[in-house]
């Protein structure tokens, strides 16, 4: 009588166990995958609109470059980290020249001459006006009709590049300009604009210029 309690004991708590499976019932394990395609679908969807944003934040300011209307150019500074001006692509946080919004603002009508860095090949520095400097350097090319994409790098020669070292995680544009072929399409031109977004709108924080390097 003993021997027969045992095994029908035994097929009586695995019958329980079965009734109370570890793992998720099938209809929880249905609403956590469906939450998981949603939260991807929101930052998928999130994604998007950051990029139409930068993109409308890029053409902008070529724009007001072109146009040379500095007023909204500084608009789209970051109203807390500034805004700092490479010559080439080699980005040296350093010695690279960098305004906060409001010097920038102040110091943009007058003739106050800066050092924005070093000249390739000479090693003489670079010093001009913000308003000379624009238009000599950072828009030496129309960009607004550059070939423009997003992270990712069109133009590139013989000097380092190292933005995304310095700007991790940052979305950036670049707007490129390809040689000409006489000069065996090294005399071509580019202009990174890098981003970081501040209160749902996407601000400026870098100006990274780059060309053929000796």
């Amino acid at each position: 009588m003993k021997n027969f309690i045992i095994p029908v004991l035994s097929l009586t708590l695995l019958a329980g166990c079965k009734k109370n499976p570890e793992k998720p019932i099938p209809n929880v394990i249905d609403s956590m995958a469906q939450a998981r395609e949603k939260n991807i679908e929101t930052a998928i969807q999130q994604k998007k609109t950051d990029e139409v944003a930068v993109k409308a934040a890029n053409d902008g300011i070529l724009q007001a470059l072109k146009s040379k209307d500095y007023k909204t150019f500084a608009s789209f500074i970051h109203p807390e980290k500034g805004v700092s001006f490479s010559m080439y692509g080699f980005v040296s946080p350093k010695e690279d020249k960098h305004f906060s919004k409001e010097d920038f603002v102040k110091f943009q009508p007058t003739k106050t001459v800066f050092t924005w860095g070093a000249q390739d090949g000479s090693g003489d520095p670079y010093k001009a006006t913000i308003n000379d400097y624009f238009a000599k350097w950072v828009f030496s090319k129309d960009f607004t009709t550059a070939q423009y994409s997003l992270n990712k790098f069109l133009g590139g020669g013989n000097s380092l590049n190292n933005l995304k070292e310095i700007y991790p995680g940052k979305d950036f544009t670049e707007n490129y300009i390809k040689g000409t072929e006489k000069n065996g399409e090294m005399d071509w031109k580019t202009i990174r604009l890098v981003f970081e977004e501040f209160q749902g709108k996407q601000y400026l924080i870098a100006v990274v210029n780059d060309q053929w390097t000796i």
